[in-house]
Order: structure tokens, then C-alpha cells, then sequence
């Protein structure tokens, strides 16, 4: 297997390494540390689809809460018991062509044995024995008797959860709040709104949501799944995907522009995801943006990543309708992108630091990257990059430019050829700071191809590979699923990156979230339903290469490793050293269903400690897969492992990743 010159030149020390016994050995030099390794080399990619926003990481539990839908009325139903009458409609207010256009209109006739609304939330709705949820709406009565408003969450059978009442409308629009607690776990609740009395009350951003959001925030995320990501602290946060970033056409790309503000002025659009598989259907899949740019900024620092926005280069999603903004109107998007970064860095007093400020942010983000544009290939994307970066890079020339380089070249149009027309152009740049690929591929490829940086050449763009995931049955494939195999070899094309440092600065997971009643794309790093949250085998790789970083690559070699099918190396292994800890890393992946008995070699050290600590992830079986009901089926298991010298052996365990970490004095 290739590695960089920097190993080659170490072929005079492994010589009789390479030579030994045919039990496997794993050399490492502790005293010749190589590349640095970036801050931001493990990160995570957010794009909303699987619900992940709406439905997902965003806390909200009423879905279409301002009657924004094309289908006015979407995700509502009419309750009418008996004796009761009257009528919903949604109405458009008279002089509000903005962002929030519509508000429902209740005309109760007679209030009977129950009269009112009903929402279905994302799946359902989802709450906890004891816990509070906050109920918001605005509203009004512009006629009739005194109407009273019981609110209350029921499960299927119409059991009652939770309850309270709300009144005392007048004819101007005000925000009313009450507290409701759940008496019982119930994933699949609806909420009900019954309306006694008599008279005409418009209703407007009817919302639920659990006290207990991350950081206790009023518009705030779902703290469960953030916790999952805080806890790999992750080196950068990409945002906001993805093909989302593109949309089906220009019109419904994504604007950060109209995602900040008061989320009831943030401007819905169809989610490009609505309609894409055939297998997955989700007409009511949209994008309320109360999870917007702001958000996603705040989101970054909360878990101590990079912030790393991609933008729309006027170039709407090629695999749909190709639409290109003209070259005319492509100052609109350059602007765009001068004003994000305004927003994100500026000072309070600038024109968009001021709005940072105003919503609750008056210090700066420090964010850093930024993507122009995210699987867009061919001449049409040089020509919109160029214009682009230069005005970037003249005003903000520290902010590093992420360029696309297509999809991967197996699924996009005569993939390797647009790939190496792309690379070609970027090579001759000099405002190309980095440069994206995504691997979506069958398992083996990941295994096979552990040294697929090795020969990349070392000048020009520093490389991110921004999306990646084996896909078990094949790409967007239904029935892919989240493999300890996958996880696995993952791992081991994870070793290789580490192994190129030098080159790779930065990579990530894709994509991130999946709703389990609602997802359009498997396989993800993290499912989810309305109350439980998984992280899966792959979840857990990243996360223990996220935590076991370290500051530079140690020179490493595996002899006489096991094989799969005669050919692909099946013991894979990376070693780094924590400064800051004193440690060497050892990363090691046994891709076989035997232990190895292996000698581990640390050359170099001044010092090498007695005990190691042990992170082992491992299975029964590749096909082993973590699930909402069975959350720990696989995941790591810590030890520790006296160490008697600098050198000895230690069994890696069958179907393992295995972290030890050890103290050594360089």
C-alpha cells in the first residue's frame, strides 16, 4: 500500500519489521511526529432532509403553524361533535404580502359537544410524563359572545394529556401563552383546540413546544439531538446542506436572508425533498425556517465548531431542473454572500452586525469558510465561481472558499471526466482554498481504498471530503442500512484520510439526521422519533475519531496483516499524539470475524507508560445494527490494558475499531 515520501523514507528502519514473523505487527515512530492535524478534521454536515428541521432538530411540534402551506390547511383537521357547528377556512390578510400571508379564520355556530381544530403534528406528537410544553398562538375575536379556547393534548384513543384554557380575546391581534403538563410518554399524540361560546376568532402561529429545548431557548432545538453532537465535539459545522442549498429551480433555493428575523416573518418554501424519491413520498415536507442561519451560527458555538455556511452560486440543483442564474443578475448572490459574512463577523453597529446584534448575538461569530456552491460542476460553475470568490476574497481575504467538485462520480453524469475538468480548473486558481468531493459507495470500496489521498498531489487546494457513507445496498437505495460493515470500513477510508493530514483538513458524515417515520434518504448518522434518538455504529465512529484527534500524524506501518478474499488488507491502523494529553493514538480497525493477535511496536519514545486505555467498538456480526428499540447493540466499550514495554501485543478484537491510548514522552 502507498504512503506519502514521508514514510517511504523510513523503509531502512521497517526493513526487518516488513521481513518478520507472520504474526501482524503495527510500528509506530513516536519520536518523528509528521503533519499537523487540522482542528477541524472531524465535523458534521446538517441538511434538512428526514425531517431533519422541521420535525427534527427544530422543537417546534405543530406542523404549518402559521397556515403557510400551498395547502392552506395541511396537517389541520375540523373537529365537529355532535351538536356542534361552524366553519374553518384560511383567510389572507388584507395588507401583509410578506412572509406570513395567511391566518386561519374559526366561525363557531354552536359549540356542542365539541367544536374546534385538531393538528397532527410530524408523525405525531411527542411528550414526556411531567414535562412542560409551552403553547403560543396570536389571535383575535372580532365578533360574538366571549370565546374560550381549550387546548389539549390527546393520544389516539382521544385520552387526554394535557390541558389548558386560554380567553379573554379582543379585536386586535395579541400573543397569548399557556403551560401545559404531559401526564404520561406518548410519541403519537395530536393536539386539539375546542372553541366554546360563540363568534368569529382568527388564530395565527399556533405552536407547542417543550420547555426543555437546548439551553432552555423560546425557539429553540430539540436538547436530545444537539446532545449527540455536542458530545462528539466536532471540529465544524457544515450548513445548511447539501442539495438543499441549490433547490429543484432557483426560486426555492435556500436565502439566508429570509431565514433570521422573528420566525414569524421568516419566509416557508417547499422542501426539495418533498417530491424526489418515488419511494418516499412527503408532500408535507417543508422549510418554516424557524431553524435558520441564525440558529445553525448559534448551534456552531454552542458545541465549540467551526461555522461553515455553503451558498447558492446562482446554479439550481443539476440533477433537477439546471436552472443558471445570468451572468447579469449574479451580483444579487455575490452580495448575498458579502452580507452573510457581515452578519456573521461584522460589528454591531455595521448594517447586518446590527441584525446579529438585535436578535440577541452583539459579538461577532468568527466564522471562517465558506462554500460557494455545493455538487455543481461543469464551465457554467467556473464561470459563476470566479466573479464570485474574487469579490469575496477582496473584501474578506481571510475567509477561506470551499469549491464543489460535482457529486460523486459514480452517480452524476460522465462523473470522472467533469471531476478531472473541475480539478484541472481549480489547480490553475489562486482564490481556491479547498476543495469538496463526496463518496457515496458500496462498503467495499471504502476498505479497498484506504490510500486513495496517497498520490494526490501536495500544492494547490487543501481538500475536504464534504459529504461521505457506504451505502449497504447501493446509492439512495430504500434498504440501505447502517451496517456495522459500513461503519467499519468507513473507518478504516477514515485511517487513510488521517494518514494525509497533510491534505485533508477537514471531513464529514452525510447526511446527519433521519426521522424514522419520515425519512427520504438511508442510510444516516442518527435516527430519531418523536421521544428517542440512536446514534448508529457509523454515529459512533465518528465520534470516537472526533474525541481522539490529536495535534500530529506518527509515521506507522502494518506488516503481515490478515486479507479479505486473498487481496484487501483487513488490519487498518493510524497512530497521532495528543500534545496536551502526552498520549499516542493508536486507531486500529480488524475487519475480520477473528481476533488478531498483534505486536505493537512504539519506536522513538523517551518514555512509554504502563497503562493504556482501550475504546473498543465492536459487533457479533457485520450486518449488527443499532435501532431505536435496540440503541446499544453495538457501541464502545472503555478498559485499560497494562503495558509492560515499548513493545507488546494486544488481540484486536473481531468486527472492531479499536482506540488505545497511550502515555508516551517524545
Amino acid at each position: 500500500m502507498k504512503r506519502t515520501l514521508a514514510l517511504l523514507a523510513l523503509c531502512c528502519v521497517w526493513g526487518a519489521a516488513a521481513t518478520a514473523s507472520a504474526q501482524p505487527r503495527i510500528t509506530v515512530q513516536a519520536g518523528w511526529p509528521g503533519a499537523k492535524i487540522a482542528p477541524t478534521m472531524w465535523g458534521i454536515f446538517f441538511e434538512d432532509i428526514n425531517f431533519g428541521a422541521d420535525g427534527g432538530l427544530y422543537a417546534e411540534l405543530i406542523k404549518n403553524r402559521s397556515f403557510e402551506f400551498p395547502e392552506g390547511l395541511m396537517g389541520w383537521s375540523k373537529i365537529a361533535k355532535t351538536g356542534s357547528a361552524g366553519d374553518i377556512r384560511v383567510e389572507e390578510y388584507p395588507s401583509n404580502p410578506g412572509a406570513n400571508a395567511h391566518f386561519l379564520r374559526v366561525q363557531v355556530e354552536k359549540a356542542g359537544q365539541g367544536f374546534g381544530i385538531s393538528n397532527e403534528g410530524f408523525r405525531g406528537i411527542g411528550v414526556q410524563r411531567s414535562k412542560l410544553y409551552r403553547f403560543t398562538l396570536r389571535g383575535r375575536q372580532t365578533e360574538g359572545s366571549p370565546i374560550v379556547l381549550r387546548v389539549e393534548v390527546v393520544n389516539a384513543d382521544g385520552r387526554k394529556l394535557a390541558e389548558a384554557k386560554i380567553g379573554g380575546f379582543g379585536d386586535q391581534w395579541q400573543k397569548r401563552t399557556a403551560w401545559m403538563q404531559a401526564n404520561t410518554d406518548e410519541p403519537k399524540a395530536r393536539l386539539n383546540i375546542f372553541f366554546s361560546g360563540s363568534g368569529t376568532i382568527d388564530l395565527d402561529m399556533i405552536s407547542l413546544f417543550p420547555r426543555d429545548t437546548w439551553k432552555n431557548r423560546e425557539n429553540g432545538l430539540r436538547a436530545d439531538l444537539v446532545r449527540m453532537l455536542a458530545d462528539m465535539k466536532p471540529g465544524f459545522l457544515r450548513f445548511p446542506g447539501g442539495c438543499i442549498v441549490e433547490g429543484r429551480n432557483l426560486e426555492q433555493r435556500y436565502q439566508w436572508k429570509t431565514t433570521i428575523g422573528e420566525p414569524s416573518e421568516r419566509k416557508l418554501i417547499i422542501n426539495r425533498w418533498n417530491t424526489e424519491f418515488r419511494h418516499r413520498l412527503t408532500p408535507d415536507y417543508f422549510q418554516s425556517f424557524g431553524l435558520g442561519f441564525y440558529e445553525f451560527f448559534l448551534l456552531a458555538e454552542d458545541i465549540g465548531a467551526e461555522p461553515m455556511p455553503i451558498l447558492n452560486c446562482g446554479m439550481a440543483c443539476q440533477f433537477n431542473t439546471a436552472e443558471l442564474a445570468p451572468m447579469e443578475e449574479l451580483g444579487q448572490y455575490i452580495q448575498d454572500a458579502l452580507d452573510l459574512i457581515e452578519f456573521a463577523n461584522g460589528p454591531a453597529d455595521s448594517e447586518w452586525g446590527r441584525k446579529r446584534a438585535e436578535m440577541g448575538h452583539p459579538q461577532p461569530f468568527g466564522m471562517k469558510y465558506l462554500g460557494v456552491g455545493n455538487e455543481q460542476w461543469g464551465p457554467q460553475y467556473i464561470e459563476r465561481y470566479v466573479p464570485f470568490a474574487k469579490a469575496v476574497k477582496d473584501k474578506y481575504p481571510d475567509i477561506q472558499l470551499i469549491a464543489g467538485c460535482g457529486s460523486d462520480a459514480t452517480i452524476f453524469p460522465n462523473g470522472p471526466a467533469e471531476i478531472a475538468y473541475l480539478w484541472e480548473q481549480w489547480r490553475k486558481l489562486d482564490n481556491v482554498d479547498i476543495v469538496d468531493e463526496h463518496f457515496y459507495r458500496q462498503p467495499d470500496w471504502f476498505l479497498e481504498n484506504t490510500d486513495w489521498y496517497d498520490d494526490y498531489p501536495r500544492t494547490g487546494p487543501k481538500l475536504f471530503v464534504g459529504e461521505y457513507a457506504a451505502q449497504s445496498r447501493g446509492v439512495a437505495s430504500p434498504l440501505n442500512r447502517n451496517t456495522l460493515q459500513c461503519a467499519l470500513y468507513e473507518a478504516a477510508f477514515m485511517i487513510g484520510m488521517e494518514h494525509n493530514a497533510d491534505l485533508v483538513i477537514m471531513s464529514c458524515y452525510a447526511p446527519l439526521f433521519g426521522q424514522a417515520d419520515g425519512w427520504q434518504w438511508t442510510p444516516d448518522m442518527i435516527w430519531f422519533d418523536n421521544l428517542r434518538v440512536v446514534g448508529t455504529c457509523n454515529y459512533y465512529v465518528q465520534k470516537l475519531f472526533s474525541l481522539n484527534r490529536g495535534d500530529r500524524v506518527l509515521p506507522i506501518q502494518v506488516t503481515e496483516a490478515p486479507k479479505i478474499d486473498g487481496d484487501t488488507q483487513a488490519l487498518q491502523a493510524s497512530s497521532v499524539y495528543d500534545e496536551t494529553a502526552k498520549e499516542l493514538i493508536l486507531k486500529v480497525v480488524n475487519a475480520t470475524g477473528d481476533a488478531v493477535e498483534t505486536t505493537v511496536d512504539i519506536q522513538g519514545a523517551a518514555k512509554v507508560g504502563s497503562t493504556a486505555k482501550v475504546t473498543t467498538l465492536r459487533g457479533e456480526s457485520l450486518q449488527d445494527v443499532n435501532t431505536l428499540d435496540e440503541p446499544k447493540r453495538v457501541a464502545p466499550i472503555d478498559s485499560t490494558q497494562p503495558v509492560d514495554s515499548a513493545t507488546f501485543t494486544y488481540a484486536f478484537a473481531p468486527y472492531s475499531l479499536t482506540v488505545l491510548r497511550l502515555p508516551v514522552t517524545q
